[in-house]
């Protein structure tokens, strides 16, 4: 077994241990590998020369400190079982302290792993809530560009959020389009005559009219809140505080 940064050839051999692990669209893996995924943050447990086991991370920062968003970790089905996830993570964390990250946010992706992870080293550290609205009166939106959005996002972030930024922004641009209005802000699709919102920040008594506004029935917020647990936080070093907010995930 042998834990390295994977090489350009091997990004096809990637793909397929994505698409057995989750069960993705080709166009959204290719999407991924388009847009947000680089080399030099990814991370590879091969065996026998083969990628069996991966995980990629966005950049992103907390309090000034830089926070690695790891994200698509998985395993082909024939190595699992065999610590191979564990080790996985374990050398990724001693690789991300030794070029600069102070510390590293996941969203598991479902239930069961949020005790995988605390085994880990892993504690919790977000929630969000999910607002399912029916349209009401209209109210002034304007679609605006992601560099807007990233600058006006700063200004709606509570203190000790995680700023996603670059790559994140750049992978969230190809899922969603971005709004802002009188005291929100947002990154959503429309899917028919439903809408989803992918991160709504500000006043939440907007959203029944954003759903009106933009064309649609119903709409389903993803929103800072109490209702489920979201992400887990790992500190890479000392005196490192868990991030208050981080609600945008490619799940």
């Amino acid at each position: 077994m042998i834990i390295r940064e994977p090489l350009f050839e091997e990004i096809k051999e990637l793909k397929n241990l994505w698409s057995e692990a989750f069960g993705d669209t080709a166009a959204f893996i290719n999407l991924f590998f388009d847009s947000a995924f680089s080399l030099k943050r990814s991370r590879a447990v091969f065996v026998d020369g083969k990628p069996v086991s991966a995980l990629y991370w966005f950049d992103c920062t907390c309090r000034g400190e830089r926070i690695a968003y790891i994200y698509a970790v998985a395993t082909l089905g024939a190595h699992r079982g065999e610590g191979l996830c564990t080790a996985l993570m374990n050398d990724t964390h001693k690789h991300l302290s030794s070029i600069g990250y102070s510390g590293a946010v996941l969203v598991p992706g479902e239930k069961s792993l949020f005790d995988f992870y605390a085994k880990i080293g892993y504690i919790p550290a977000t929630s969000i809530s999910e607002l399912v609205v029916s349209a009401s009166t209209e109210v002034d939106i304007r679609e605006i560009d992601t560099g807007e959005y990233a600058e006006k996002r700063r200004l709606f972030l509570p203190e000790g959020a995680v700023i996603q930024e670059g790559e994140n922004l750049k992978l969230l641009s190809s899922q969603a389009k971005f709004y802002t209005g009188d005291a929100f802000l947002l990154a959503a699709r429309k899917e028919g005559e439903k809408l989803y919102a992918l991160e709504f920040l500000g006043d939440k008594s907007k959203a029944p009219c954003i759903v009106a506004s933009l064309g649609c029935k119903e709409g389903k917020f993803r929103t800072a809140g109490r209702e489920r647990p979201f992400a887990m936080f790992i500190p890479l070093r000392d005196n490192i505080t868990p991030p208050t907010y981080f609600a945008f995930a490619f799940d």
